[in-house]
């Protein structure tokens, strides 16, 4: 096994460790943080605060190097226009994570459980993303 495998598979694990521990995989945690107007928990707002207090510094520091450790490159997003397809697919996001109380990374970590509900999610988190890929024109 090659050190970007391992460093791949450690981030990884420490990834989902925090989710678990910050407690991103509660769905009814994520919803009582989107609950704005009712019962708001602030708490998920500090743990996403921790997330870019640790990156922040990383990122720069990546960039000023010019490129990663273990490739030639750094793969950012290039900027583009804000379209339909875009608003679309972040009110249909965000609408999911509304009502499921998960996002993919979660919904993944979550599948250990076995829950039905999460393999549900998961499932048609999939078919989505397959259904999206074949009939949406792609903008890369």
């Amino acid at each position: 096994m090659n050190a970007r495998t391992v460093v791949a598979f450690v981030s990884g694990v420490l990834f989902s460790a925090g989710l678990v521990l910050s407690g991103m995989t509660h769905p009814a945690k994520v919803q009582g943080f989107l609950d704005v107007s009712g019962r708001w928990d602030p708490s998920l707002a500090f743990v996403m605060g921790g997330a870019i207090a640790v990156m922040a510094p990383i990122v720069a520091l990546v960039r000023r190097r010019g490129r990663p450790l273990f490739d030639a490159t750094l793969h950012e997003p290039k900027p583009k226009a804000i379209d339909g397809r875009l608003v679309g697919g972040s009110v249909l996001f965000g609408v999911g994570w509304g009502v499921g109380g998960l996002c993919p990374g979660p919904a993944l970590v979550s599948l250990a459980t076995g829950s039905l509900p999460i393999v549900a999610f998961v499932a048609a988190m999939l078919v989505g993303i397959w259904v999206v890929d074949r009939v949406s024109p792609s903008t890369t």
